[in-house]
């Protein structure tokens, strides 16, 4: 814990870190991407979420790959930008601001999306070798289920486990861990349609 001094010298470059990586966070770009390329509004489609999953149920395939790249990267830049010129402290705090935002915009009323993409993003940037164990999870689950929340929550589960105990890296695992508990929270809906048998599979349209 930081003595007086130091705290009360260092909490607005937390709060700047905080909102920088917010702002940056809340860019939709799953809404955005499918307005401008005439599909209207994401959010009136399938579950009505602004991620890669749903924005795959248009069909458009090359879209979800944008949404998919530009959700991940808005986390990886929120946490190296802050890295670059605050230091480790900072970009954790841009990288939980990311998060924040992906999952509560302003712009949309507080209703984002479920994190998957920006989580996978801030990992990138936390670890690069962690995140290619995040994929790979997701992939191997997604594989053999078909379904994309339980790839994420899987994945999601495993990442904390493995910074902690495999790589060494408590503060990493310290930040991906309150990170998954937001996911699961924001899973919620899921979670309960897997153990009920009615999610919907990857590949299956809106």
């Amino acid at each position: 814990m930081p003595d007086p001094i130091s705290w009360a010298f260092s909490w607005p470059y937390f709060i700047a870190a905080l909102v920088f990586g917010y702002l940056l966070g809340s860019i939709p770009f799953g809404l955005l991407l499918t307005k401008f390329a005439g599909l209207g509004d994401i959010r009136n489609i399938g579950s009505g979420n602004i991620g890669t999953t749903n924005v795959l149920r248009t069909g458009n395939k090359g879209l979800a790959a944008l949404t998919l790249l530009g959700d991940m990267l808005k986390g990886t830049a929120a946490y190296l930008i802050a890295y670059r010129y605050y230091g480790p402290d900072m970009a954790v705090t841009a990288g939980f601001g990311a998060f924040l935002g992906h999952l509560f915009p302003v712009w949309l009323r507080f209703k984002g999306g479920k994190g998957v993409a920006t989580y996978l993003g801030i990992l990138l940037a936390l670890n690069w070798q962690a995140a290619i164990a995040f994929a790979v999870i997701w992939i191997a689950v997604a594989a053999v289920t078909r379904f994309s929340s339980l790839s994420a929550l899987t994945a999601s589960l495993a990442t904390p486990l493995l910074l902690a105990f495999y790589f060494r890296e408590p503060q990493a695992s310290e930040l991906m861990a309150l990170l998954s508990v937001l996911l699961w929270i924001k899973h919620a809906g899921n979670i309960k349609r897997l153990l009920s048998g009615t999610e919907s599979r990857i590949g299956s349209k809106g």
